[in-house]
């Protein structure tokens, strides 16, 4: 169906900011190939092409990459920011606790717990271990929209929401976020007496690149902690990083070319895979586990308009496949964002709706 016209202006900046992007490439591109002055040396070390007389210049190119992924995120927290005040939904008061995991041989993680108990001392409640989306390169659990999130499907579910703040790509890239994700939940095990959560009634949940990172723990939890997980509840999910099951209909028909929309897509990867090759294994890519016998009954969530609803209905027909209990919803005339604009738009409503009814299948 069309898409919503709610889109319409978001749609048309962003294809401003791609068409920037490839622009500002292009330049870099043509400047490399310019044989004569500073202009050709500076684009040349931009690039990554270094004369030995150049090799000075490296750490003030690395430096430089660092300032503009600070910029870029600052970029974005504001962006969220504003997206909360204008469309979103914001969140109820909670009880929340802060907590720090270890993780044997990468940094310690950061965990929010958001309570929906009113009495601390009552029954312990369901909790679902959660992973936040940003192409695995900005996001965290201190965004405004993913806080208000957390906080109004902990209280309407009146599930514990259990968010996990893992590192960010590509300061620290794969395997170091799932490894994060696996010290975490065994956390949450370990602990549930303390945080009034039922280990016997614990899921998880991610969203884009946060949902990537969810179904590959569910997987290698299967395959070493066995820890009994009732659900995983995956929204927007990226599960193979060899862009083999990108959609490419999708991002057509909202008028971005093939080429640019496969370049920022493909730039997910390389941001957070340290080889090309890690696009293959099975913890980066889901997909491509070789079974996925056993795993959690799961929720797939995707938008029409999403290039990685290809990729969410593909692992949906493989868990059916392998004899999970499995359900999938496409939502229609949305984006990939859509769950954020609760303040505005019927469907991200719905959405949250239906991942509120997930969430409360784990009081069952």
């Amino acid at each position: 169906m069309p898409l919503d016209p709610f889109f319409a202006e978001r749609l048309r900046v962003h294809r401003r900011y791609l068409l920037g992007q490839a622009l500002g490439r292009a330049k870099v591109r043509l400047a490399v190939l310019w044989p004569f002055g500073a202009r050709g040396e500076a684009a040349r070390a931009d690039a990554g092409i270094r004369r030995p007389e150049a090799a000075a210049a490296a750490g003030s190119a690395a430096g430089h990459g660092a300032r503009a992924r600070a910029k870029h995120r600052r970029a974005a927290l504001a962006w969220d920011r504003t997206e909360l005040r204008t469309a979103g939904t914001p969140g109820p008061e909670l009880r929340t606790t802060e907590h720090t995991v270890s993780v044997p041989g990468q940094p310690s993680v950061r965990v929010r717990v958001y309570d929906p108990r009113d009495d601390l001392h009552g029954p312990a409640v369901p909790a679902v271990l959660a992973f936040f989306g940003g192409a695995f390169r900005i996001g965290g659990i201190d965004y405004p929209t993913t806080d208000a999130g957390y906080r109004r499907r902990a209280a309407d579910a009146r599930v514990a929401i259990v968010a996990v703040d893992y590192a960010l790509a590509p300061e620290h890239r794969f395997p170091t976020q799932v490894e994060q994700a696996q010290s975490a939940l065994r956390w949450l095990f370990d602990n549930s007496a303390a945080l009034g959560i039922d280990p016997e009634r614990v899921g998880i949940a991610g969203s884009s690149a946060g949902a990537n990172i969810a179904a590959s723990l569910a997987i290698l939890n299967r395959d070493t902690d066995a820890l009994p997980l009732r659900l995983q509840l995956l929204e927007v999910p990226v599960v193979d990083l060899t862009g083999r099951h990108l959609d490419l209909r999708a991002t057509r028909a909202l008028g971005i070319p093939t080429p640019i929309a496969l370049r920022e897509l493909r730039s997910v990867a390389r941001t957070y895979l340290p080889r090309h090759a890690d696009a293959r294994d099975p913890r980066a890519s889901p997909l491509r586990a070789a079974s996925h016998a056993d795993l959690p009954p799961a929720v797939v969530l995707t938008a029409e308009y999403d290039p990685l609803r290809g990729d969410g209905e593909a692992y949906l027909a493989r868990l059916r496949e392998d004899g999970v209990d499995a359900s999938g919803t496409r939502y229609l005339g949305v984006t990939h964002d859509v769950a954020i604009f609760t303040g505005a738009l019927p469907a991200a409503r719905r959405w949250h709706a239906d991942v509120v009814a997930a969430l409360r299948s784990l009081h069952d």
